[in-house]
């Protein structure tokens, strides 16, 4: 666990590194492959809301909101009022942490998992693009395009499971805003977490 909190103040550490999208601007497009090897794009949710999550089953972030059905309950909340939820996987092929496409989707059924597509990035090209730097680290975008919401899912940025109960729903709060056709109130947060596995540069 103690590598695991040393890696996060790492991806603090190294957030200027990556060109982060920008609240208030419109989404980098990008066109991924999903685990059943089809490609999905933003492009192809134009007019709705869409989240990105980016995920590592690895990290023990991740596993305390699956582990405690926290994510799932978001997505459920989040696909029921017609939102398109893209959950990223972006670690490189030769880390620990890889799964293979078709270990992906068996662990996403596994958890329960509401989401619309579950994408794959090891190159890292959809991380770069929106500068995500921790599993989790979570965008919202609305229907027009535009990133209204960056950062963490909750207001704990711990890995404890109980602390989920006393925590601000980030995630849900900007979707309800927005839905509604509202200014989101916190519009950006510091995600936390583990650092996203990216490949090492060639």
């Amino acid at each position: 666990m103690k590598q695991w909190i040393t890696a996060t103040l790492l991806a603090t550490a190294t957030a200027s590194a990556l060109a982060a999208a920008t609240v208030g601007q419109s989404a980098p497009a990008f066109t991924a492959t999903d685990v059943t090897g089809k490609p999905v794009s933003l492009s192809d949710f134009k007019g709705k809301h869409v989240v990105l999550e980016w995920v590592n089953p690895g990290c023990p972030y991740v596993q305390k909101h699956y582990g405690a059905g926290n994510m799932q309950a978001t997505q459920q909340g989040a696909v029921a009022q017609g939102v398109v939820w893209l959950t990223i996987n972006t670690t490189a092929r030769d880390h620990g942490d890889y799964k293979p496409p078709a270990e992906m989707a068996a662990w996403m059924k596994a958890q329960k998992a509401a989401a619309t597509a579950t994408l794959m990035d090891v190159e890292g090209t959809v991380g770069r693009a929106y500068g995500a730097r921790t599993t989790p680290h979570m965008y919202v975008i609305n229907p027009a395009g535009t990133l209204v919401y960056a950062g963490a899912i909750d207001s704990k940025p711990s890995a404890n499971p109980a602390d989920i109960p006393g925590a601000t729903n980030h995630v849900k709060q900007a979707l309800a805003e927005s839905l509604a056709g509202k200014p989101v109130t916190v519009a950006s947060t510091r995600a936390y977490g583990c650092t996203v596995k990216y490949p090492s540069p060639a």
